[in-house]
Order: structure tokens, then C-alpha cells, then sequence
């Protein structure tokens, strides 16, 4: 049976992509990198002629986009990126910190020595990032971080599942990650994870990565604050 699992698994992974698949992967970078923001309307013309396709793949993409939660259908109206109300934002960052909290738990048990040393070397891109003031690059070496934890803790449906919301989260998390001091605070955050993970202290490392991802008091309130309305359903 096992056999028979992988075998399939294997040729999942050598299929080539549809151009469905191919889109909405397309689509999915321009949503998580900030160029299509929570409200805007995805127009199936625009879309076909930019990507050079029929509407056909167009529908396929936009509608595993929906499924994934990033994009909703409003009636007649359409189709728009997901916007998100205050009070699950708040649920949702907050079940964000019980998952990575609990990945940096798993990775404090499980994570091999190279994952450790390549944790090390994310965190001093980062630190030269900061150094530079690039808050792009510190956004982007800083996913590379979190989806090192997720990897470290050697989980399967898990790390799916943290992806999966953080993909969800991603409009909102550019905020946070460009308030004023997130990133110098995101370092020392950063490395009590990595110095707990390194012990193989899974209390300390969940602790720590809970807190690095939880928005609590005035951090809460300014992350608010600094949403733009559109942002917000």
C-alpha cells in the first residue's frame, strides 16, 4: 500500500503543470507580493490578454484561488481579491502564532545541524538587509526564514496547513513587517528562536515563536492603524 502511495506521490511530482496551474501561480505572486491588494477586482479579460491565454485556463486559476481563500466571489459583482475583516485578522495572526509556535517547537526536537547553520545564514542576510534599510529584501529573506522553520520541524500537513494561512495573511503581514521598529525587532526575535531551537529547548523555541508572530497591545493597535480601509472587508 505504502509503495503504492509513493508511486503515486512521484508521479505528481514529475506531472508537468497545466497552464491553469501555471496561472494561478502567477496570480498567486502578484496577490502575495502586494501588486494585487485585498479589493481589487480580477477582470478574466485583462487577465487572459496580460498572461497571453484564453479565458478557459483563467477561470481554472481563478477558481483554485478561491478555494485557497485569497480570492472571493462577490455575487454579480465578481471576483476580487479576499479582503479581511479587524476581527479575523486578529483571529487568524492569532492562529498563526499557535501554529509556528508549535513548528519551532518540532524543529527544537527534529531540526538536523545543516538546518540550524542555514537558520544562522538566513538570519545574516537579514542583519545586512537591515543594514541596507531594504525593507523588500528583509521582507523576502524573512520568508525564507519561516519556511526553513516549517521545514525543520520535519512535518508534513502541518507545514502545509501554517503555509497555507500565512499565504492568506501575506497583504496583511507586509503591514506589520513595515511598521516602524518591526524589523529591528524581528532580529532579536529571530535569534532567541534560533539560540532555542539550537538548545533543543521546544518550550523556549514554541514560546519564542509564538510571541514573534502574536500582535498584543499597542503593537496590535498599530498594526490597525496603519491599514489602509480598502484593505478591510
Amino acid at each position: 500500500m505504502n509503495q503504492i502511495i509513493d508511486t503515486r506521490a512521484e508521479k505528481a511530482r514529475l506531472r508537468q503543470p497545466t497552464r491553469s496551474e501555471e496561472l494561478q501561480d502567477d496570480l498567486k505572486r502578484l496577490i502575495v507580493g502586494g501588486e494585487m491588494k485585498p479589493g481589487d477586482r480580477l477582470d478574466e479579460t485583462e487577465i487572459a490578454k496580460r498572461f497571453a491565454v484564453s479565458r478557459t485556463p483563467v477561470r481554472e486559476a481563478i477558481k483554485g484561488l478561491v478555494a485557497s481563500g485569497l480570492v472571493e466571489v462577490r455575487g454579480r459583482q465578481g471576483t476580487f481579491v479576499a479582503t479581511l475583516s479587524i476581527p479575523m485578522l486578529i483571529e487568524m495572526f492569532d492562529l498563526m502564532a499557535a501554529l509556528e509556535g508549535l513548528c519551532a517547537r518540532l524543529a527544537a526536537r527534529r531540526a538536523t545541524r545543516e538546518e540550524k547553520d542555514r537558520m544562522l545564514g538566513i538570519q545574516a542576510r537579514l542583519e545586512h538587509a537591515f543594514a541596507d534599510n531594504d525593507p523588500e529584501a528583509f521582507y523576502a529573506i524573512n520568508e525564507e526564514f519561516h519556511d526553513l522553520l516549517y521545514t525543520a520541524g520535519h512535518t508534513h500537513f502541518l507545514a502545509d496547513q501554517t503555509v497555507a494561512l500565512r499565504l492568506r495573511l501575506s497583504p496583511y503581514r507586509r503591514q506589520v513587517t513595515f511598521q516602524p521598529g518591526k524589523m529591528r525587532a524581528t532580529l532579536s526575535e529571530h535569534k532567541r528562536i534560533i539560540e532555542a531551537i539550537d538548545a533543543g529547548d521546544p518550550d523556549e523555541a514554541m514560546s519564542a515563536a509564538s510571541e514573534h508572530v502574536r500582535l498584543l497591545g499597542d503593537h496590535l493597535s498599530d498594526f490597525i492603524a496603519t491599514i489602509p480601509p480598502h484593505l478591510l472587508g
